[in-house]
């Protein structure tokens, strides 16, 4: 008589990761991944497009989908944002509705629960940053929104330290259906490399500045080039709406714009293992967050 082998079936699932503005999304996906693929600023509205993360376990593959902050829009930049991640809705699985534990309950988490009851898919409510929460305003905040929605599971995590997101992990896991891996055990995004440098540019760009600049920026790589197997060679271009824009971004004796270039340069040599020469320009693009076609040229348009 033959012996026969109890191998577990390989799962594969998409999960769809959704939220208002500033609810810890990216800082959850870089957690997950275990590199810095997602920028992180305390400026709502940092994410502009449809981010894909691959995380692999035994047996097992995830796919996850981090998606711009759902807010009310101001500008056509702000429509395709709201879009894009809507839109993600459909392209999933299940999905992590992740809140801010220490804000309130307003009219755009009302919004939101409004659009997670249309899917009919599963719904994890992930409570962000408990670690700033007594136990009691947990409770209450779980018995609070079980009353507004039916979730499937309700996970109290913190995105920062990585409190509870194991399991997270395995329970999500557990809804998930056998199927084989649609990526490569190596691969942690489909971002290119060029889109990820441009962000880390523009991350440090928001940190620089103050106001309205870090809604009105954006970053193009213009140039990646190998000059020999150590170095590379980077031109970006960061874009604003007005010149008073520019001349905050470049600083007094081109201050700003020299951090700014210095903080990014780091980020990119951990991303690329190599040393970066990195140069910037800033460029003045007149309210380019209403202009289709410039919309289009940065990548930004909605997301399916």
């Amino acid at each position: 008589m033959k012996n026969k082998q109890n191998k577990a079936e390989h799962k594969f699932g998409t999960v769809t990761l959704i939220g208002r503005p500033n609810a810890g999304k990216s800082t959850l996906l870089n957690y997950l991944i275990g590199e810095k693929i997602a920028i992180v600023t305390d400026k709502p509205q940092t994410t502009r497009t449809r981010i894909m993360g691959i995380i692999n376990g035994p047996q097992w593959q995830m796919v996850i989908l981090d998606t711009p902050g759902v807010h009310k829009p101001k500008d056509r930049l702000g429509k395709n944002m709201v879009d894009t991640a809507l839109g993600a809705l459909d392209a999933c699985d299940l999905i992590y509705y992740l809140v801010d534990a220490a804000g309130e309950f307003g009219p755009g988490e009302a919004y939101l629960i409004q659009q997670l009851k249309k899917t009919g898919k599963p719904v994890f409510l992930l409570l962000n940053k408990v670690d700033l929460l007594p136990k009691e305003d947990l409770l209450k905040i779980i018995m609070d929104y079980n009353q507004k929605m039916e979730f499937r599971e309700i996970f109290p995590i913190s995105a920062l330290k990585g409190d509870n997101v194991e399991n997270l992990l395995k329970t999500t896991v557990d809804y998930f259906q056998p199927g084989p891996p649609a990526y490569d055990e190596d691969e942690m995004t489909d971002q290119p490399e060029r889109v990820i440098v441009s962000e880390m540019i523009r991350e440090k760009a928001i940190l620089a500045t103050r106001q309205e600049v870090p809604y009105a920026v954006a970053c193009v790589v213009e140039r990646m080039e190998e000059r020999s197997d150590t170095l590379m060679d980077i031109d970006a271009s960061l874009i604003v709406e007005r010149d008073s824009q520019k001349g905050i971004l470049i600083g007094k004796g081109g201050q700003t714009l020299k951090w700014i270039g210095s903080e990014a340069r780091k980020d990119i040599e951990h991303l690329l293992d190599i040393q970066v020469n990195l140069k910037l320009w800033v460029k003045v693009k007149a309210d380019w967050r209403n202009q289709p076609r410039q919309l289009k040229d940065l990548g930004l348009n909605p997301q399916r």
